[in-house]
């Protein structure tokens, strides 16, 4: 295992699109939705343990979320844990952690990582993000995993790619451009082209590669974290980003970086990756029965003539359902949601519609 190898785990996000399981006190990336004992952040950092000694993985979050981190990553330090004082998307959390890591090493190459996404093939995504990892401390690039599409689907953006390729590894492509989620037609030719890759939103990239990034494109948040470099890993860390954030803009690491770096390439991968954006990638997922019914967990739970539903309930409840076809059947902390499968992008506004009307108790 490479001692130079460093993982920043991004666990910032609320995922209202998971309510009313996912709320803003306890989102999704703290949530075992398979029911396998492991919830999502804690299934990404044992997927880590594989590439980085864990000294070397650290996670960013929203302060309200720290004692959560503590309970669920109990081997983490107090150092290892990045707490934004409020939410400013994702390129600050990606300064601020890399230059927290290049002050404790230089030399350090770094894969950033959502905490929310599955991966059901371990090896491959292990061997993708070492071969990307290596081509990273060898390059002066930035380095993004995009994913084999297997079908034209509206919900990812998607990567072009050309016949460029890094001069240390063949595999390792040049991007040509970033699409933000496409229409439906725009997608289908994205696929049938063969040279279009869904963005996972994981990137591989040495500290001094995306700091220099940030120094050319992101100049003012280039500086804003670069005056902590004598505080980083030190007692007056926390106070000084709490100053910082307030400087900083709101703008994605996609937006602020990635499509205007001239030294972006990807690594084509499959490895079984979803980013669980909905409760239709969950049932995708999820084992069904014999007549397409996804219930987690099952103990107490009766189906009768009922098939291709989505059932997420606490284990203890007993839940009855007959004559129910494709919908979705959601119960948590006393609220209960259901739906028909179809109309599932219409949980945001359910969610702004019991806002307004009974305030955020249950949000």
């Amino acid at each position: 295992m490479n001692n130079n190898n460093y993982a920043l785990i991004m666990a910032g996000g609320v995922g209202s699109r998971f309510w009313p399981v996912s709320r803003t006190e306890y989102p999704k990336q703290f949530i075992d939705f398979f029911g396998v004992g492991k919830t999502l952040i804690q299934s990404t950092y044992d997927r880590f343990l594989k590439i980085c000694p864990p000294e070397n993985i650290f996670v960013v979050t929203n302060e309200i979320y720290t004692h959560i981190i503590k309970e669920q990553l109990p081997d983490l330090n107090e150092n290892q844990i990045l707490a934004e004082p409020i939410m400013r998307n994702t390129a600050p959390c990606v300064s601020y952690g890399s230059m927290k890591i290049a002050q404790i090493n230089p030399d350090a190459t770094i894969v950033v990582a959502p905490s929310d996404h599955t991966i059901t093939n371990q090896d491959a995504f292990i061997a993708a993000i070492e071969q990307s990892l290596k081509a990273a401390s060898e390059n002066d690039c930035l380095i993004t995993l995009g994913i084999k599409p297997s079908r034209p689907d509206t919900g990812y953006g998607y990567i072009q790619y050309t016949e460029s390729s890094l001069k240390t590894d063949e595999q390792i492509h040049k991007v040509k451009i970033f699409t933000e989620k496409p229409n439906l037609d725009l997608a289908k030719s994205f696929v049938q082209s063969g040279d279009f890759l869904w963005n996972a939103g994981i990137f591989i990239w040495s500290a001094k590669s995306i700091n220099n990034a940030f120094s050319k494109h992101l100049p003012d948040m280039y500086e804003i974290f670069h005056q902590g470099n004598d505080l980083y890993n030190t007692a007056s860390e926390v106070e000084f980003i709490g100053n910082a954030y307030l400087q900083c803009t709101n703008i994605s690491i996609d937006f602020g970086i990635m499509e205007k770096a001239d030294n972006v390439y990807v690594l084509p991968a499959d490895f079984g990756w979803s980013d669980l954006g909905t409760w239709a990638s969950i049932y995708d997922i999820a084992e069904h029965d014999y007549v397409g019914n996804a219930v987690i967990p099952s103990e107490k739970v009766m189906m009768f003539n009922s098939s291709n539903c989505m059932v997420n309930v606490p284990k203890n409840k007993l839940v009855i359902l007959q004559d129910l076809h494709d919908y979705i059947v959601v119960e948590s902390n006393n609220t209960l949601l259901i739906c028909p499968r179809s109309s599932e992008q219409s949980i945001k506004q359910i969610v702004a519609d019991v806002k307004s009307k009974f305030g955020t108790k249950y949000i």
